[in-house]
């Protein structure tokens, strides 16, 4: 069984509340804050992009792990917002964290659900003794067109976390994964083309709904762990309403979804959004807790996992920034003129 051996994160500072962009469009702000469970939304800042949220994630993941970056043999990052049609996110991320050169990088593309992939890579490569340590991230900058439902959700943030198999330097265990795909193209993007299109309401039952129920029951079947055994629950949030509904489907609580439930407050950072709710969720457990994930990307795929705190997460625990700290310190609202400059929506 592979090990978490330690994570960090990043959100922006900038946030635009849900009343401006509704104000804007001429919507009902209270309509759009019901319907989609979300308060405000996390914005980068027009220097930022999914490599530099990527860095700083990285960097926050050595020191919480408390490793030598060059023991770190694969990097990968998962996004859809990559900087760089061709040419690599993850070599950015080994230079900036002085991981050296003896390591296999890549970068991955599977909507939001890239960076578990990434995570089940690095079991695989870990348990195989491969790699000592490898580093999977989900980081994104998310697009949304002016005007789409879209833009009142479409966030940046990101993760990152170190996995492999020193029981010794591990602060959770991943007891097992499973994943469910099929070919379902309910959300795309073609290239070249600046905002992504979606088929609507198709992306909730046949997509998202479909995809993490299933990949969540085959976690069951396989373990022989149910809802109850699970202290907390972390599913992919396109939004803040469909992961409660998809937990009730399955038998779990608001409760257990309570505290890796982010998206209302800095809204879907794809890539990121299941990871930095894990993130969210470590900085609470205790030893013996067990947590379920289930990711989501459109097209469609989940993985879905079940983790299991060990006692080496509270030695480690004063090393690390806390997920609502780094959400909450230094936050900086904005109108939708600054936003859309942010956002390169404005341009000499």
């Amino acid at each position: 069984m592979a090990e978490i051996i330690g994570y960090g994160v990043h959100v922006p500072h900038y946030r635009i509340k849900v009343e401006e962009i509704a104000r804007v469009w001429s919507e009902s702000a209270e309509g759009i804050k019901k319907g989609l469970n979300i308060r405000e939304k996390s914005v980068p800042s027009h220097d930022e992009d999914a490599a530099t949220i990527a860095v700083e994630a990285a960097r926050r993941a050595v020191r919480h792990s408390g490793i030598d970056p060059k023991e770190i043999g694969a990097i990968y990052v998962g996004s859809e917002s990559h900087p760089y049609a061709v040419k690599p996110t993850a070599t950015i991320v080994s230079q900036a964290i002085s991981a050296g050169h003896k390591l296999t990088a890549a970068d991955l593309e599977f909507a939001c659900k890239a960076g578990t992939a990434g995570m089940q890579m690095l079991m695989g490569m870990a348990d195989s003794k491969m790699i000592k340590y490898g580093m999977t991230i989900g980081s994104d900058t998310s697009q949304g067109r002016p005007g789409d439902a879209l833009e009142y959700t479409a966030s940046a943030g990101g993760a990152a976390f170190i996995i492999g198999n020193d029981r010794k330097e591990s602060i959770a265990t991943i007891l097992d994964t499973v994943s469910f795909t099929s070919d379902t193209p309910d959300f795309w993007r073609r290239e070249g083309a600046d905002f992504p299109s979606h088929g609507g309401r198709f992306t909730g039952e046949p997509a998202y709904f479909r995809h993490v129920i299933s990949a969540t029951k085959m976690l069951f079947e396989k373990t022989g762990l149910a809802p109850k055994d699970f202290k907390y629950a972390v599913f992919h949030q396109p939004n803040g309403k469909f992961p409660l509904v998809a937990a009730k489907q399955l038998g779990l609580s608001d409760e257990q979804m309570r505290d890796g439930l982010l998206t209302p407050i800095i809204g879907n950072t794809y890539s990121g959004a299941s990871l930095l709710g894990l993130a969210a969720v470590l900085d609470k457990a205790v030893p013996g807790d067990k947590i379920l994930v289930t990711s989501f990307g459109s097209g469609a795929g989940s993985d879905s996992f079940a983790i299991e705190a060990t006692d080496g997460i509270e030695a480690k625990r004063a090393r690390s920034d806390k997920v609502l700290d780094i959400v909450d310190n230094g936050k900086i609202y904005i109108d939708y003129a600054m936003y859309l400059k942010n956002r390169k929506g404005i341009r000499k």
